[in-house]
């Protein structure tokens, strides 16, 4: 088995079609740290074939709109050099851990940070939580006194990497005093956020994913980048990306579908549907420069933000992407609270007073 200086736990599309693609066009530079070991933490025996297909490359498909031209090509991925199950492989995993992982990735299923009973015990149990399983594997890195690796979770959970840190340190509280010390202060965790959509599973292995990408990676001593990329940024504080993407993208997302609902669900299905129609675009183009720009303004924010409206129209207006208002609509109550009530909130508090006609309207229409 090849040394693989990154160790991801995770072989969702999403990685296929992010992280890993960006590490393996950045080795065709000599621009990445190494290849990549995936590793199954799931045990879903489904999921077997796609594991042997990662190491053989795959297809990742970008199709969609970029710089105004539409875009459909096909790109290669041959990062993933070896690839395991960490029910059938447990013991090499805790091998690579030990000696080889200098990057610890991860992007579990939404309740991969949710902690669980069995996360009590005293010894591993393969239905432990994520970090739980985290807090016992790194245990043979220390042991082996190797250096403190690096773990940079990709979950959207915000400050993913402070909330996995405490989540294992929790783990940890029975353990010795040492190993608690070392995972407190040694190892490097890693606040990141991602962004790209990946629409689409393709066979046995890789995924259909739009042209836009961004990994943002707060800045911090100590830090390790897994590779140069044109879609990495490393910022020192991530709060004015996770705004733009909140109180643009996702703002946008529910003001259409507030929209929507109001018209009794009529006259698009789909995102690209309402983004083929010059009104409605306008009146989205509106709200965005006389309601959303003037509230980035006032928090000192402002620079960029045009640029990002635009970008976020061409995600909408993907042609490619079957994006359902209806799917955007589930908890459409909480979502107006968390996007435009909060962005309304914080607008005022940094002294934007202007009207913000649509977004209130939005807020206070028909919501079922």
């Amino acid at each position: 088995m090849s040394t693989t200086p990154i160790l991801q736990f995770g072989t969702s599309r999403f990685l296929q079609a992010h992280v890993d693609l960006f590490v393996s066009e950045a080795m065709t530079r000599d621009e990445a740290l190494g290849a990549i070991t995936v590793v199954q933490s799931s045990g879903d025996a489904g999921r077997a074939r796609r594991l042997k297909a990662l190491t053989k490359g795959y297809e990742v498909r970008v199709r969609g709109i970029s710089n105004g031209e539409q875009c459909d090509e096909s790109r290669q991925a041959t990062s993933v050099k070896n690839a395991l199950s960490l029910t059938q492989d447990f013991g090499e995993v805790q091998r690579l851990i030990a000696k080889d992982a200098q990057i610890i990735l991860s992007n579990t299923a939404d309740a991969g940070f949710r902690p669980q009973e069995v996360d009590k015990a005293t010894q591993y149990d393969p239905a432990m939580s994520y970090p739980a399983k985290l807090a016992h594997l790194l245990r043979a890195r220390f042991a082996a006194g190797g250096k403190a690796p690096q773990i940079m979770p990709t979950e959207l959970v915000q400050n993913n990497g402070d909330v996995l840190k405490s989540l294992v340190l929790d783990v940890a509280a029975s353990m010795d005093a040492e190993y608690r010390d070392w995972l407190e202060h040694e190892v490097v965790w890693v606040n990141s956020l991602v962004d790209r959509i990946v629409s689409e599973p393709l066979e046995p292995a890789g995924a259909v994913a739009e042209p836009y990408a961004l990994w943002a990676i707060e800045d911090q001593p100590r830090l390790v980048m897994p590779c140069s990329h044109s879609a990495i940024q490393v910022v020192p504080d991530l709060g004015p990306i996770e705004r733009r993407k909140l109180f643009v993208l996702n703002l946008g997302h529910s003001w259409m579908v507030a929209d929507w609902l109001s018209r009794d669900r009529q006259g698009a299905t789909y995102v690209r549907d309402v983004m083929a129609d010059p009104d409605q675009v306008a009146r989205l183009t509106a709200l965005y420069h006389q309601e959303v720009l003037p509230g980035f303004k006032a928090a000192g924010e402002g620079e960029g933000i045009a640029a990002y409206i635009d970008i976020t129209k061409e995600r909408f207006a993907n042609p490619f992407l079957d994006h359902k208002l209806e799917d955007i609509a589930q908890n459409h109550v909480e979502k107006l609270q968390r996007r435009i009530g909060a962005f309304l909130e914080w607008a005022r508090k940094n002294g934007d007073v202007s009207d913000k006609p649509m977004l209130t309207e939005a807020m206070n229409g028909d919501r079922t």
